[in-house]
């Protein structure tokens, strides 16, 4: 199944080089989970704050299907 993930903000620097802008499409076996996305893009797990599946929030271990589109998201600070 294929899947598109957005990498955001510091998450940017994890993206493959074949990446088109700041988002890639991966080949992903069925029943995988946002952790097998997380652990294929060697992304460290406590560098991810939000995560969402087609717009709503999910978490490590939602099942994907195909055609999901991921967001990734890092703790952001303000003031």
């Amino acid at each position: 199944m294929k899947i598109d993930v957005f990498l955001y903000a510091t998450l940017a620097e994890y993206m493959p080089d074949n990446a088109a802008g700041r988002s890639v499409t991966l080949e992903m076996d069925e029943n995988s989970r946002i952790r097998d996305v997380v652990d294929r893009l060697k992304l460290p797990q406590k560098t991810i704050k939000l995560i969402f599946v087609n717009g709503v929030h999910a978490k490590l271990d939602t099942i994907l299907t195909d055609g999901d589109r991921v967001g990734l998201f890092p703790p952001v600070g303000g003031g």
